[in-house]
């Protein structure tokens, strides 16, 4: 989903990892495994994106972002794994109907929203509900929508993991999970990136938002 659409690995896996492992291990994992994909994404990315603006979007989320971590580290598990679950339900709904917003992209609104969207990444591992509502509303086509998402993500996620490394959660137990996730995570990144030039669009969306709901779903009833 990442490789092919620009977004969708922190929103899938934020409440599966939730689930399985408790927050404080599930997102370190999430954090480092976004880290590695972004700098895969990113060089082909960033002539085509909008840069003015997603540099705004992406510096006020990463200034947001350390406080977001001071939630995932203060935070009741149980309570923060129950909001990821539906935090993600509730977006894969709102993708569902059909709802964006239609309006300008002013530099205050761009800087609020880039905010909630790091405060999201730091308490959960998720920075894409907010943008992703707010960019796919635009005009452009799939290719800058895709490359503005690529941009926006590989900014975010080098910053995002600076705190829970300071907070202790990057522990040996949190590495040995990726070591053994990543190879799969980037085969499948690469088999994604060449698929945008094969799936149309309009076959891709409904797997894509059933695995949203579906992920959101295990992490509630889990």
């Amino acid at each position: 989903m990442r490789g092919y659409a620009g977004f969708g690995t922190a929103i899938i896996l934020a409440p599966v990892y939730s689930a399985l492992w408790e927050p404080r291990a599930g997102v370190p994992v999430l954090l480092i495994l976004e880290l590695v994909i972004s700098l895969q994404l990113l060089p082909r990315a960033f002539k085509d994106a909008d840069r003015r603006v997603i540099l705004p979007l992406g510096g006020a989320a990463c200034l947001a972002t350390p406080i977001g971590t001071f939630v995932l580290l203060s935070a009741d598990p149980e309570l923060l794994r129950r909001f990821i679950g539906g935090f993600v339900l509730v977006f894969g709904f709102l993708l569902m109907s059909g709802w964006r917003y239609h309006g300008s992209r002013p530099l205050p609104l761009n800087l609020a929203i880039g905010t909630s969207a790091g405060l999201l990444k730091g308490a959960t591992g998720m920075s894409g509900p907010p943008v992703i509502l707010y960019l796919l509303s635009g005009p452009e086509e799939a290719r800058q929508h895709r490359a503005n998402l690529i941009l926006f993500f590989g900014l975010i996620a080098i910053v995002s993991v600076l705190g829970p490394t300071l907070g202790g959660l990057m522990t040996l137990d949190v590495l040995a999970k990726v070591l053994w996730i990543l190879p799969l995570q980037i085969l499948c990144v690469r088999i994604g990136a060449s698929l945008f030039h094969v799936i149309p669009v309009r076959l891709y969306k409904p797997f894509a938002l059933a695995v949203l709901v579906a992920s959101g779903s295990f992490a509630l009833l889990i």
